[in-house]
């Protein structure tokens, strides 16, 4: 990819994110369909108009040099407060990130993630976090090769 300009989602955007959430979720109920119904999105169209004026869940969009959408990245900036157990501090959660099955190898996810880096850092966050769904071998891969760590497990027994 010679060129990729990231900027904030906005309205243009939403039948692409749309459709790309379409993918995410199907990947995620090839995986589990115990828990996931696909095909669906988590997003409505509303959802995202108002979500994307929202200051403290930014979602970027990645384009080509023509302006061409290539992929997003959901975040969500979290404050965990100070206790008798916790440190304070804050982080960003990625809620998602999907590049265009067209782009995938050319470092657009690498390159939406790198911005989040950065983003989390000019806000003055202390982590990045993100969840992966066992079943979703190719995200795994991705996070570990850009550096992440599992922070905790969730497990699980079905009944």
């Amino acid at each position: 990819m010679r060129s990729l300009q990231i900027r904030r989602a906005e309205s243009r955007d939403i039948d692409d994110i749309l459709r790309l959430l379409l993918e995410v979720d199907m990947v995620h109920h090839r995986a589990r369909p115990d828990l996931f119904k696909g095909p669906a999105t988590k997003y409505s169209r509303e959802e995202l108009e108002e979500l994307l004026t929202d200051p403290e869940r930014p979602v970027f969009a990645g384009l080509d040099e023509n302006g061409g959408f290539l992929g997003y990245i959901f975040l969500q900036l979290e404050r965990i407060e100070e206790s008798p157990l916790r440190t304070g501090i804050r982080t960003l959660y990625i809620d998602d990130l999907c590049v265009e099955e067209a782009a995938r190898g050319q470092k657009v996810g690498e390159r939406l993630f790198q911005h989040a880096l950065a983003y989390a850092r000019s806000m003055g966050c202390y982590n990045v976090t993100l969840h992966v769904w066992n079943g979703n071998d190719g995200a795994q891969k991705f996070y570990e090769r850009m550096g992440m760590k599992n922070q905790y497990s969730c497990l699980e027994t079905i009944l």
